[in-house]
């Protein structure tokens, strides 16, 4: 599901910009097959997510490593209240929205 888009527009639960979602695991997938996040997470926790705009999504993955956002920033609270992140929140509801069709 990590690839997967949300086949209607939306709003983007970080920036609130209408567009296209696509799925972001808030326990990145790289770190699951960890026995720490195996051992502290079911199944269902490790593949819960939301689905963000692709320039949230970007930003989130440029800033930080998987295993800070696994071990940090692995709630949509989290995401919004980390400084770096709602600059760069602030930023992306300034663009225009991009048309896909």
């Amino acid at each position: 599901m990590s690839n997967a888009v949300n086949p209607e527009a939306d709003a983007c639960p970080l920036c609130q910009r209408e567009t296209f979602l696509t799925f972001h695991h808030l326990i990145p997938r790289k770190v699951h097959r960890r026995n720490r996040f195996k051992k502290r997470y079911s199944k269902d926790d490790l593949n819960r997510g939301v689905y963000i705009c692709g320039l949230c999504h970007k930003g989130i993955h440029t800033l930080f490593d998987e295993m800070e956002l696994a071990q940090r920033l692995n709630t949509v609270k989290a995401l919004r209240q980390n400084n770096r992140l709602r600059k760069h929140f602030a930023w992306v509801a300034k663009q225009k929205v991009v048309s896909w069709g």
